[in-house]
């Protein structure tokens, strides 16, 4: 009986072992491992252009779904209006998804200048717009932009150019975080997207990349499905049937676009549960594209980016939970715990700090760890309870980027 035992409690302690070792192994891997193997892949590599000689500038649909969006809708469409592209192969079109703050009547302003306006009659959220969309493009390019967000006059003709690569299907623009003021934002949130570009620019290189940016990206409009499921997320979902269908998908470095970080970790964490969720419940829509013996690299590069990273995500608490059992036997895991713990309640108390002023350093990068990890198990309990939801609450950015 006492074998038993002792055999029982070293199976617990292995256990236990394992769940703490899995995040870190997952989370070296995802955010050390792969970028360094994409590093060593492209080494010697050219850049993949493929551009037709006959290419001319295609006409494109600038498309903005729109949810009452009346504080930021007409600073957006200006800023469209100003993009560097030939008003005559143009065609400027805002989806509004039943916005009732009045948000319609500041994009009937300008009619005259050639903006274009369908309204649903019933809340659908983005990706319901999006598929709207569909049948009222009249261009040969879909560009999908962020009804809060800034894009430089000179961002769109870079991804344009893109399409003269016939064999790229989706392009994708560079995300760049930005703040109005040092109280504004999380420097944390701004390394994080800056890491996601660069690994998007070394995936370009190798081939495609697996995920386009939701605040600006553009797609062949005959690789658009006006029937594709509403609670799902169309921009992940872009570049996976574009590369079903023999296209690959790219991330242009010039076609930039400034996004303002969002004020406070609290609405963070809610924008991250319900991107995450979308992306879990895409991801498994598209599930084939994760078998290596079909798709190759895009497989390899689909598990590594995105599910090895979300992996960290739904296994931490169980680490911290086999954590606190090992702490009952070893000093060094009490250590651990005990860092742990005091990070968590650095972050919470950061979650929690007033707005308008600003954190330590310190604690504003815990706290945006603390937000991303949260939210990320949350969305995965979302996933596993079919709660994806197909409205959305856009993240609201206010101020000029």
């Amino acid at each position: 009986m006492h074998l038993r035992a002792e055999e029982y409690r070293g199976v617990q302690m292995n256990v236990a072992l394992l769940l703490v070792a899995l995040p870190v192994l997952f989370g070296g891997y995802a955010y050390l491992v792969y970028p360094l193997l994409l590093r060593i892949v492209d080494t010697g590599r050219r850049p993949r252009i493929q551009a037709d000689a006959e290419w001319e500038l295609p006409s494109i649909t600038l498309l903005i779904p729109a949810y009452n969006e009346a504080a930021s809708i007409g600073v957006t469409i200006e800023g469209v209006l100003a993009l560097d592209y030939p008003a005559d192969r143009r065609q400027i079109l805002v989806v509004s998804d039943a916005s009732d703050d009045g948000t319609d009547e500041i994009v009937r302003r300008f009619a005259d200048r050639g903006v274009e306006m369908l309204r649903l009659p019933s809340r659908g959220g983005k990706t319901r717009a999006e598929n709207a969309a569909v049948a009222a493009s009249r261009g040969e390019i879909v560009v999908t932009i962020d009804a809060s967000i800034t894009v430089p006059p000179s961002s769109l003709r870079p991804l344009i150019a893109a399409f003269a690569d016939p064999t790229v299907g989706v392009a994708s623009g560079r995300d760049v975080s930005v703040s109005a003021s040092a109280s504004e934002g999380n420097e944390a949130e701004a390394g994080y997207v800056g890491f996601e570009m660069r690994l998007r620019a070394l995936e370009t290189r190798i081939g495609s990349i697996v995920g386009a940016s939701g605040c600006f990206f553009a797609t062949r409009r005959h690789l658009q499905d006006a029937d594709f499921p509403a609670h799902l997320s169309k921009d992940f979902a872009a570049p996976l049937r574009a590369r079903r269908r023999g296209y690959r998908s790219v991330s242009v470095d010039a076609a930039l676009c400034l996004v303002r970080r969002t004020p406070e970790l609290r609405r963070e964490y809610h924008r991250k549960v319900r991107t995450m969720a979308r992306g879990l419940a895409t991801l498994w829509h598209e599930r084939d594209l994760l078998d290596p013996l079909r798709y190759g690299s895009f497989a390899w590069m689909l598990w590594s980016h995105k599910v090895a990273r979300w992996l960290v995500f739904l296994t931490v608490p169980f680490a911290g939970v086999a954590l606190a059992y090992l702490a009952q036997i070893s000093r060094i895991a009490q250590g651990l715990l005990a860092v742990a713990l005091a990070g968590c309640g650095v972050g919470m108390l950061a979650i929690r700090w007033p707005a308008h002023v600003p954190p330590p350093a310190i604690m504003s990068t815990l706290g945006f760890v603390v937000a991303s990890h949260a939210a990320g198990f949350m969305a995965w309990l979302a996933a596993f309870r079919g709660k994806a939801a197909p409205t959305w609450e856009p993240t609201r950015r206010t101020g000029s980027a």
